[in-house]
């Protein structure tokens, strides 16, 4: 808590156009206590603070200079958070704060954990990731208080093998990963500490081939989503542009042109592209686009093939596998597409498409 006594009566004082002189002999006192009010060396007798407050027509709290800080939980976590941002080292001493008032709060002990996690992690300080996984422990005993998806034993586990790793403790921290390796969540982690720090690549590519797959495979949701968001706002150029690079990201990884769940996304991709095109009136692009879609679903349906075997970065791609939400067909799921754009134009184009099978 910072005081700012010295500054507010002089502050007060010249307001009232008096001199030190005035002010000393309105409260009954000499010249030079009034002077070494003003310049920090000495504070007025609590009685005369009073008097002070009075005279100038405030509150006590306010000649102080004292402001009350908002200490709720989320405003002790959102001061962390900013302190975070700018790496200083006044997170932690927040930090230390807020498990000293809230010393049972999930969301405070798991987010003191992250902190010194982030602080250990950027000063290679064991201290300070100690303190971090002891917080980590702590939490995963609050845990039936949770009410965020955020924070489960899943996620704390994340964090605690992260800290074993920087202990040095590596094959405790995989251990741990791979028993709590729910969904394939740390399958990049996993591989990543296996190829780059452990030099055990072999081991590592299994772990890395599922990562990258499915990441892929959230890519191109994303970009199909994120293409829809820009059309509502009519955002052409911003959905054209999204589309158009998970399209260079499918023609960057695909080995060859043998069909299989790329060439689906493709197709799919290439009909939000039509889409995207004829919306912002290019109706010949876009009857370009959506022919090529058409070629490319119904190679793939005659053949059906959910792997991912012509996937450049990987030889394991024929023991990966996907699934589509909008179905196993890849005519049926640009339709859909097509569907939910409701452009009756380019569904009219689609259906003269399919009937006439070019």
């Amino acid at each position: 808590m910072q005081l700012n006594l010295s500054d507010i009566i002089r502050k007060f004082r010249r307001q009232r156009n008096m001199t030190q002189e005035q002010l000393a002999e309105t409260l009954g006192v000499t010249v030079g206590a009034v002077h070494k009010w003003e310049s920090g060396l000495s504070v007025p007798e609590l009685n005369t603070l009073v008097e002070i407050a009075d005279f100038f027509d405030t509150s006590v709290d306010v000649l102080l200079g004292y402001t009350m800080i908002n200490n709720s939980i989320d405003s002790v976590l959102g001061r962390m958070s900013e302190y975070c941002k700018s790496f200083d080292p006044m997170a932690l001493d927040e930090a230390e704060k807020a498990l000293g008032k809230y010393p049972n709060s999930l969301k405070v002990v798991h987010s003191c954990a992250m902190v010194y996690l982030v602080f250990g992690a950027g000063n290679h300080d064991k201290g300070q990731l100690r303190r971090s996984l002891e917080l980590y422990e702590r939490a995963k005993l609050l845990l039936n208080q949770s009410d965020d998806r955020n924070i489960s034993e899943i996620t704390i586990s994340g964090g605690m093998a992260s800290i074993l790793f920087l202990l040095d403790e590596r094959e405790k921290s995989l251990e741990l990963m791979k028993n709590n390796n729910c969904g394939g969540i740390f399958n990049g982690n996993i591989g990543a500490f296996l190829a780059v720090y452990m030099n055990r690549p072999e081991e590592a590519e299994p772990y890395l081939a599922e990562s990258l797959a499915s990441s892929i495979t959230e890519v191109f949701q994303n970009v199909i989503s994120y293409a829809f968001v820009y059309l509502k706002r009519k955002e052409w150029d911003s959905a054209r542009e999204i589309v158009m690079w998970g399209i260079r990201l499918i023609e960057d990884i695909k080995t060859e042109s043998k069909p299989d769940y790329l060439e689906k996304m493709h197709a799919e991709l290439l009909s939000v592209l039509a889409i995207v095109q004829k919306m912002s009136g290019l109706t010949d692009e876009s009857n370009e686009s959506l022919k090529k879609a058409y070629e490319l679903a119904r190679e793939f349906d005659s053949k059906p093939d959910f792997s991912l075997e012509t996937f450049k970065f990987t030889d394991k791609g024929d023991q990966l596998l996907s699934f589509d939400i909008l179905g196993s067909s890849a005519l049926g799921s640009v339709e859909q597409i097509l569907n939910i754009a409701d452009c009756q134009s380019i569904r009219d184009c689609w259906k003269e498409l399919c009937e006439n099978g070019q």
